[in-house]
């Protein structure tokens, strides 16, 4: 069958989900206009400030906004957050101190976390360095929480967790709501002084709560990844109790400073557009995925999560089983994004990761995972992992694409 009827058929499959999308955006964008018009956003709110960055009315009414939406106390919206890794090793270092446990409760962390935490690579000040005691809960055999396991699983001197809502590189279900809430109310069982963490990276917005909102105390994020709305150029955030977030950011900043400082370059008007976009374009995301997995699932492929599941994140993986497929299909979507068309993936080595990657990321914003991009890392099984997209028909070009380069299994 032609690729075009594969994703006829695909979209009309679909609509049903694709409507429910559509009511979903329409909540959360009412939920940050409801946050704009409340601290009364304007036009002045645009302007930044130089040098230390006091008092910039527009980045302290951004954070004001963004803990709203968020569900949190207090949030910190930063464009000096390099990347949503920066932002989670701030918060970490924040509230760990020497002696303190951290444990991860959704299996191994994502592959640049791991030198952050010191299981790999060495002398670069990691957690592990500084005297921070590391344990993970490894998954069951079917992919999932070990929730018998970590039911008993907190000892005293678990400052905090690291929940991962997001599958990174690995072949799980992320993490609903529903799953972050039932993990916070086990740990705060055993020990209501421990920290519930989230690293919250490719879900904001996917649903209409976010894990504040059911008692996470912090969570971090990337302004490139869902709440940049694609037009961001850089940043990250932190969001959950007061004092929490001030401590991440005397790690950003330094102990005196915290959240009081730092310029924003001018680009207050594109993190409040951001944010304002960010609904409608995870959207789009959530729909392309869907799309993604119906298509290449008809073609014998394993997907996760399967077509019709309920999107927990913007990434949709796909099994692909050969290095030969994986670089096809990345040269598949590289051809058919807005920039560096002309460019061909190629396995190359990449900051942070354990293997070399795969990566077709034609984006306006470099390494955006808003927009519509693909990569995996070398390794079997071959899992080639899509995010974002700005619209779900870019998607459907790009795929049709991909599927002429590869083909059924």
């Amino acid at each position: 069958m032609p690729s075009s009827l594969n994703l006829r058929a695909a979209e009309q499959a679909l609509s049903q989900i694709f409507s429910g999308i559509d009511a979903q955006v329409k909540e959360n964008l009412q939920k940050v206009l409801v946050a704009f018009r409340h601290h009364r956003i304007g036009a002045h709110h645009f302007a930044g400030v130089t040098g230390y960055g006091h008092d910039d009315l527009g980045r302290q009414a951004l954070d004001q906004v963004f803990a709203e939406v968020m569900g949190a106390e207090a949030a910190a919206v930063r464009v000096q957050f390099v990347s949503g890794t920066h932002a989670i090793a701030c918060a970490l270092f924040g509230v760990l101190r020497p002696g303190d446990e951290m444990l991860a409760v959704a299996g191994a962390p994502y592959d640049t976390l791991e030198e952050v935490i010191g299981v790999r690579g060495s002398g670069q000040g990691s957690l592990a360095e500084f005297g921070v005691h590391y344990r993970q809960l490894d998954l069951t055999t079917e992919g999932t929480i070990d929730w018998f396991a970590l039911g008993q699983a907190i000892h005293p001197d678990t400052r905090l967790v690291l929940i991962q809502r997001s599958c990174g590189y690995s072949w799980r279900n992320s993490l609903s709501i529903a799953d972050i809430e039932k993990i916070v109310y086990l740990v705060k069982q055993q020990n209501p002084n421990t920290v519930c963490f989230v690293d919250n990276c490719y879900g904001e917005f996917i649903e209409n709560r976010e894990p504040p909102a059911v008692g996470a105390d912090l969570i971090a994020g990337s302004l490139i990844k869902n709440p940049g709305g694609t037009i961001v150029s850089a940043g990250g955030y932190v969001a959950g109790r007061a004092d929490l977030v001030e401590a991440a950011t005397c790690r950003l900043t330094a102990p005196g400073i915290g959240s009081s400082g730092g310029a924003t370059f001018d680009q207050n008007r594109l993190l409040f557009q951001g944010l304002f976009l960010a609904p409608q374009v995870v959207g789009e995301a959530m729909k392309g995925n869907h799309l993604t997995a119906y298509v290449f699932e008809q073609l014998g492929y394993p997907v996760n999560p399967l077509p019709t599941a309920p999107r927990r994140d913007v990434i949709q993986a796909i099994q692909l089983g050969t290095p030969e497929k994986l670089i096809a299909f990345c040269k598949a979507i590289q051809q058919n994004s807005p920039i560096g068309s002309y460019l061909e993936p190629v396995p190359a080595e990449m900051p942070g990761y354990e293997s070399k990657l795969v990566m077709a990321g034609g984006t306006f914003i470099d390494g955006s995972t808003s927009e519509f991009s693909a990569d995996g890392p070398l390794r079997e099984p071959y899992i080639v992992f899509c995010q974002g997209g700005t619209h779900w028909t870019h998607i459907a070009i790009a795929l049709e694409a991909a599927i002429t380069a590869i083909g059924a299994v």
